[in-house]
């Protein structure tokens, strides 16, 4: 097993028929890793338990063709669609640092309007259950701890700062500086966008041009293993890799977790623990929960309620691509501008611009199957690559389920007027800007980056799975700290409010309310 030489030898378990820990994390992901960071000095024993390995660093992570074409870092297996019946591959990852090592880095976030309850096309977003004055400290601290580039005051519906960016923004490469004029002459906003990139030079941007969407082998990409977890590990938290977390095990009288049943290589273990805190992604800590009935649990753990794995969401999402046959688009890094002119629309929101890593033929091969490399090599040299996002809305009907060992997703798009509107009105400024081919690709079932919303929190136990500080309403010692507690899903990448509550809720976790050593 590939282990990188930043994790300290006897931070890796040995496995053991049966382990014992203070805080047990399942899933090392952005939530899964910031919690394990903010409970490092918290003289408890911390666990972390990860499905995958860590992921070797080699020269292929950053080429597209063996991401896109030779699928080299896939590992999730396959769901099942629930309307139709099939079989799909998931765009997930099992590795250390889960999605965020294949992420695009990009760390907004929420606006202050997403905290309450707003009004949609289709029906109303819900109000979660603290406003984001709360959250607020700790999208600083995570800000910091992911070396976030941004510039606060240019975006006209960025909510308060009490601390600034850590560093300054990205600069635009020349093309995409042409296109932010071109917005402003609109009328528009363009931004500097939050981004976790350490990039100083054009060589520094060359080497990185494939990071979104690939994995980065250079550690100037901030992502969960690097910026959380490996700090953490150096500090005395412990981690379990490739090991397969099937099943909770609750107290005679249910209101406990006692253990959990991991299976790694080939053997079932048991890890017994005082805490357990599940971060394995909206889909699978829906299912680990739903795998874990049991006669005080019939429906699931966790699940009076009945919500454990309904109100699946993941975005409203188009791959948008302008193309200039006469012009080419010679940018490395091409993720630094975003637009929210369209976030708070009246009389409804329409949500989020921002510019893709810059698109190469292996990663648009997938989409145009038909279309012969060489014209997919033509067509990205002269693209402009951008990515809208439109909020979607809870819905009991969207939902994560389990059969026959198997993992369901019900999944219907919903208040998909609006994206239809913001396509359109990009289709107009694209073009303006000089781009007059253009492609769209809408995201389907499979593309489940944005995933949130199977476990949602709030006051009521009757109406919500987790109380506000994201422990189960039925369970007294399990929490989230993953995105399966979003009551709505904003319109905005959720990686680095993940991180930020995960860090808001250690208190709670470790039992600490006066706090925590380097927390807040």
């Amino acid at each position: 097993m590939y282990i990188p030489p930043e994790a300290p030898a006897e931070s890796i378990v040995s496995p053991e028929d049966e382990l014992e820990t203070d805080v047990l994390i399942i899933g090392s992901g952005m939530g899964g890793s910031a919690l394990a960071w903010a409970l490092r000095s918290s003289g408890l024993r911390v666990l972390v338990v990860e499905r995958g390995g860590f992921l070797p660093r080699e020269p292929e992570n950053s080429q597209p063709a063996e991401m896109y074409l030779k699928g080299r870092y896939k590992n999730a297996g396959e769901w099942v669609d629930g309307r139709t019946g099939r079989p799909f591959a998931p765009g997930v990852y099992y590795w250390v640092g889960g999605n965020t090592r294949f992420y695009g880095a990009m760390l907004p976030r929420f606006r202050r309007s997403d905290f309450g309850e707003v009004e949609h096309h289709d029906g109303v977003s819900r109000a979660w259950p603290f406003p984001y004055e709360e959250l607020e400290p700790y999208y600083g601290l995570a800000e910091r701890l992911l070396e976030v580039h941004g510039q606060f005051g240019e975006d006209p519906t960025e909510p308060p700062h009490s601390t600034p960016y850590p560093h300054p923004p990205l600069a635009h490469e020349p093309v995409i500086e042409r296109f932010a004029a071109s917005l402003r002459r609109s009328g528009l906003h363009p931004f500097h966008t939050p981004n976790a990139l350490n990039v100083e030079t054009d060589a520094d941007r060359a080497a990185v041009t494939a990071a979104d969407g690939c994995p980065d082998e250079t550690g100037r990409k901030s992502d969960a293993e690097n910026r959380l977890l490996l700090p953490a590990l150096r500090e005395g938290v412990r981690l379990l890799p490739e090991a397969e977390a099937t099943r909770l095990v609750v107290s005679p009288d249910g209101s406990r977790v006692v253990a959990a049943e991991v299976r790694h290589r080939g053997r079932t273990l048991r890890i017994n623990a005082g805490r357990f805190a599940l971060a394995g992604g909206a889909v699978n800590s829906a299912a680990l929960l739903l795998r874990s009935a049991s006669a005080r649990h019939p429906d699931g753990l966790g699940n009076s309620s009945g919500l454990v794995g309904r109100n699946y969401m993941v975005h409203n999402s188009t791959f948008f691509v302008g193309v200039n046959p006469f012009r080419t688009n010679p940018t490395k890094w091409q993720k630094t501008l975003g637009i929210n002119d369209f976030y708070e629309a009246r009389p409804y929101p329409l949500g989020n611009v921002q510019m893709l890593g810059k698109l190469q033929a292996p990663m648009l091969k997938p989409a145009r199957r038909w279309a012969p490399m060489p014209a997919l090599a033509f067509m990205a040299a002269r693209s402009l690559d951008l990515y809208l996002t439109t909020e979607d809305l809870p819905s009991p009907d969207n939902r994560v389920r389990v059969e026959g060992g198997r993992t369901v997703v019900d999944w219907t798009p919903n208040n998909v007027a609006p994206h239809r509107e913001l396509v359109a009105r990009m289709r107009r400024l694209v073009r303006k800007a000089g781009y007059p081919l253009l492609f769209t690709q809408r995201m389907g079932i499979e593309t489940n980056s944005h995933m949130c919303g199977t476990a949602v929190a709030g006051p009521d136990p009757a109406t919500s799975v987790l109380d506000a500080s994201c422990r189960s309403h039925d369970v007294e010692n399990l929490w989230l700290a993953d995105s399966s507690f979003f009551p709505s899903s904003a319109a905005v990448n959720p990686a680095l409010t993940i991180a930020a509550n995960a860090l808001r809720i250690a208190k709670s976790v470790a039992g600490a309310p006066q706090g925590l050593p380097g927390l807040l």
